[in-house]
């Protein structure tokens, strides 16, 4: 009984005390926003009639469409141009920022703003690898993915340096995105533009209050037990979101595999072929043939696919197993991407992938980026500094615990608590 009741504790004390997978939702942030970023910038030239007033689902059509459904997107707010050019230049940019790790808080925001805002739009413009991201610009909101590998990291790095120096730290780039995001949320929702299904707006003013909650709380005491009940709060809510995250992609691989099989192509062996034979998905037309007329190979494909997808989300309990198959899932999205002309769909199914990456293989890469880096011309790392993986400039990475100590003004306003503190633990999750 005892024995339980400690493992219970220390259950607890874990989900509690740090925001578990520091190295796996950066990857995702960063997989995410890179899949995004290059879709919207290999669709400028199309984005009038992809989500735009040129395209055939027109204005008057998605509002028919969002009546019924609820669903938010703020082009629905105007049909006129310059309106529609402004929230595609806001998608454009947040994703570059959330990709860099910008003051991540604000950025997850107005990134899934603008994933929300672009595919409700234009429901049909979509396919699998939208779905995932639609559903991943939601649950980075609630993450807290610039702990590490980002120029939030970075900064509150600097921040804490200066403070032992004793110097005094003020933000006033937090506040000012806090105040600026405040008015803006409370004309729309004044002007009635937050009337359909209540999450999205729910989700907004949540984060917003929640905010400027880090940024009073900042300002008290240090150590004080507000920001220990804060800290709680905002770890639990990473972890839970982490937890939702990789259920969500276990359940994409396992409905998929079990659909799969009830396919009567899938179970002759012979459903691959069928796609490499579509020009529609063939840009290598000799590299499509070259894979269709091998009838082994084009059989192994196909089952290796299923079972590879059914029993993925069984290999969890095995680290070895799970990694070797990530790494057989990942390299057919690569094929995929080439073979079929999917380069986004497999992105973002790889982003997804990441999160069931190991620590050690993703704190090696940091470690290879960082030396990569220090090599850059212009760049010259400081006699005796440590390499390490933090955020790719050397340092360890660290994740602070609950009753990490932040000095007045530090991480203040629209991404408070998404850097490090001068108290941390380390942490290793291995998923």
């Amino acid at each position: 009984m005892n024995g339980m009741v400690l493992s219970v504790s220390r259950g607890i004390a874990r989900v509690t005390g740090a925001a578990l997978g520091p190295y796996q939702t950066a990857v995702v942030r960063i997989g995410f926003g890179a899949t995004w970023l290059l879709f919207l910038l290999r669709e400028l030239p199309h984005r009038g009639e992809l989500y735009g007033p040129d395209g055939p689902w027109g204005h008057d059509l998605a509002e028919q469409l969002i009546a019924g459904n609820g669903a938010f997107t703020a082009l629905m707010w105007s049909d006129g141009r310059a309106w529609f050019e402004a929230v595609y230049a806001l998608a454009l940019l947040s994703s570059l920022l959330l990709l860099l790790g910008w003051r991540t808080r604000t950025m997850s925001v107005l990134f899934m703003v603008g994933v929300l805002s672009l595919q409700n739009r234009s429901v049909f413009m979509g396919d699998g690898g939208d779905n995932v991201l639609h559903l991943m610009s939601i649950y980075l909101v609630l993450t807290r993915c610039g702990r590490v590998w980002s120029l939030d990291a970075r900064r509150e790095r600097r921040a804490v340096a200066a403070r032992a120096r004793g110097e005094r730290v003020v933000d006033r780039v937090g506040p000012v995105l806090w105040s600026v995001s405040g008015f803006t949320l409370l004309t729309v929702t004044l002007a009635g533009r937050l009337d359909g299904d209540w999450f999205v707006p729910a989700l907004l003013w949540a984060v917003w209050v929640s905010l400027g909650l880090w940024w009073v709380v900042g300002r008290g005491a240090e150590g004080g037990q507000p920001r220990i009940l804060l800290d709680v709060v905002t770890n639990v809510v990473h972890n839970g979101a982490l937890v939702v995250i990789m259920a969500e992609a276990c359940l994409i691989y396992a409905t998929a595999g079990w659909y799969k099989i009830q396919g009567s192509r899938w179970q002759d062996g012979t459903a691959v072929y069928y796609p490499l034979q579509l020009d529609y998905f063939s840009p290598w037309p000799a590299l499509s043939d070259a894979l269709a007329a091998g009838g082994t190979m084009v059989m192994l494909i196909t089952y290796g696919t299923v079972a590879v997808q059914v029993a993925f989300p069984f290999t969890l309990f095995n680290r070895r197993v799970k990694n070797v198959l990530l790494a057989v899932m990942m390299t057919e999205h690569a094929v995929i991407a080439v073979t079929l002309g999917l380069p986004f769909f497999s992105l973002a199914m790889i982003a997804a992938d990441a999160v069931f990456l190991p620590t050690s293989f993703l704190r090696r890469l940091g470690d290879r980026a960082a030396r990569a880096r220090g090599r850059l011309p212009g760049r010259r790392r400081p006699t005796g500094a440590p390499t390490g993986d933090g955020d790719g400039d050397g340092r360890t990475a660290v994740v602070p615990g609950p009753r990490t100590k932040t000095g007045r003004g530090g991480a203040a306003g629209a991404d408070a608590g998404d850097g490090q503190g001068p108290g941390h633990a380390r942490v290793g999750f291995r998923p």
